[in-house]
C-alpha cells in the first residue's frame, strides 16, 4: 500500500499547502481508481501521521517548509533524514509529523513503511489566510504531478 499525507494549517495561507495537495489527489483518485493507494489529509496531528502511515509499505509526506528560501522551492527529501526525537511535552500539538516517522519507527517496527519520502515546499506566507500564493500554488501543482507520476508506476510489492 501507497500512503500519502499531506500535512499543514487550512487557516494559514501556503501552510496548506499539503493538504492542498491531497485534495487534488483524491480527487484525481476519485476519477482513476487505485486500491493500493491511500491519501490523507492529517492537519497538523503528528500522531494521526503515525497512526495513518501504519501498516504501508510506502509513504509520502507534503506540508510546507520555512528555512528562508525562496518562496515555492520544492524539497524531496527522505524520511530517515528528518525523523526527529519527540521532545518531552503534555502537549499533542508539539508532536510533529517528523516525530511521527521517529516514534512510529519504534513503536510499529517492521509495520512501519521502510521508504518515506517528504516534499517540502517553501512557504511564502504563513500568516492567517485561506489562498495559497502564486509561487507555492505553482509548486503544488509540480509535487501534485510527480506524485500522479508515482501512483500510476505505483506496483504492489
Amino acid at each position: 500500500m501507497l500512503t500519502i499525507i499531506g500535512c499543514g494549517n487550512a487557516n494559514r495561507s501556503d501552510d496548506a499547502v499539503g493538504i492542498v495537495v491531497a485534495q487534488s489527489l483524491n480527487s484525481y483518485l476519485d476519477k482513476n481508481p487505485n486500491n493500493n493507494v491511500n491519501i490523507f489529509d492529517a492537519g497538523t496531528s503528528g500522531m494521526d501521521v503515525m497512526f495513518m502511515a501504519r501498516g504501508c509499505e510506502q509513504l509520502i509526506i507534503v506540508d510546507a517548509s520555512s528555512t528562508g528560501s525562496d518562496p515555492g522551492a520544492i524539497y524531496e527529501v527522505p524520511g530517515e533524514e528528518l525523523e526527529n526525537i519527540p521532545a518531552p511535552s503534555y502537549n499533542l500539538h508539539d508532536f510533529r509529523w517528523d516525530n511521527a516517522l521517529y516514534a512510529g519507527r519504534k513503536i510499529f517496527k517492521e509495520n512501519f513503511p521502510k521508504k518515506v519520502n517528504v516534499y517540502l515546499i517553501e512557504a511564502e506566507s504563513l500568516e492567517f489566510g485561506l489562498d495559497l500564493s502564486k509561487s507555492v500554488n505553482q509548486s503544488a501543482d509540480i509535487v501534485i504531478d510527480k506524485i500522479i507520476t508515482i501512483i500510476n508506476n505505483y506496483e504492489h510489492v
